[in-house]
């Protein structure tokens, strides 16, 4: 978690919020794949995230497949989009809506390497 401010960074990551201590992970198991047009895809799926599953869809984009410069690896591309409710989670229940959005914007720019 990275909003490029410590002390706020330090807060999402206690009691409050995610409590990354006690919730070290979320887990993400797609259970479709749905193709909407050329390079735009529906994904769909159960997020377990600090103690709560949820299904949700995720929007994703394909960027292609190239050779990743770091590692000197084959990759495929991907641009994953999509919003959640944060109280659907139990995630800053003590915090109001109107000081703190419920919608949660994700975005993630991820590749597949093959082993």
């Amino acid at each position: 978690m990275d909003t490029r401010v410590e002390a706020r960074d330090n807060h999402l990551k206690s009691a409050d919020f995610f409590n990354t201590e006690k919730f070290k992970t979320l887990n993400f198991t797609s259970s479709s794949i749905k193709k909407l047009k050329e390079n735009t895809y529906q994904i769909s799926g159960e997020l377990t995230m600090h103690g709560v599953s949820k299904e949700i869809t995720l929007d994703a984009i394909y960027r292609g497949h190239q050779k990743n410069p770091a590692n000197n690896k084959e990759a495929e591309a991907f641009q994953i989009t999509g919003t959640l409710n944060r109280s659907d989670f139990n995630i800053g229940n003590d915090f109001p809506e109107s000081l703190i959005s419920n919608e949660v914007k994700i975005e993630a720019n991820i590749e597949f390497i093959q082993q």
